[in-house]
C-alpha cells in the first residue's frame, strides 16, 4: 500500500497573523533569521506528519489483515527470492 501523496505548497503566499513569543521572535532577529521561511517550514513538516499519522490510522485495519495473511501463508512468490 502506497501512502497518498498530498501537494501542501501552492507556491503563491498569503499574508496571514501570528502570535510568537517575543523573545524567540528577538532571537530569531538576532541570528537572522527568515521567520517566514522558518514558520512556514514547520507548519509544513506538522501537516505531513499529521497527514502521515491519518493514513496509518486510517488504513491500520488493512494493513494488519495483509500482516495476517503473511503470516498464515508466506510471501507471495517467496519461492522465487534469490536471497
Amino acid at each position: 500500500m502506497r501512502m497518498k501523496q498530498e501537494t501542501i505548497a501552492s507556491g503563491k503566499r498569503k499574508a496571514v497573523n501570528l502570535s510568537l513569543d517575543t523573545g524567540i521572535v528577538q532571537a530569531a532577529r538576532d541570528v537572522e533569521l527568515n521567520l517566514s521561511q522558518v514558520c512556514e517550514a514547520a507548519i509544513q513538516q506538522a501537516t505531513k506528519q499529521v497527514l502521515k499519522e491519518r493514513w496509518r490510522a486510517e488504513n491500520r485495519h488493512a494493513m494488519e489483515a495483509w500482516n495476517d495473511w503473511i503470516d498464515k501463508n508466506g510471501l507471495p512468490l517467496e519461492k522465487y527470492r534469490m536471497f
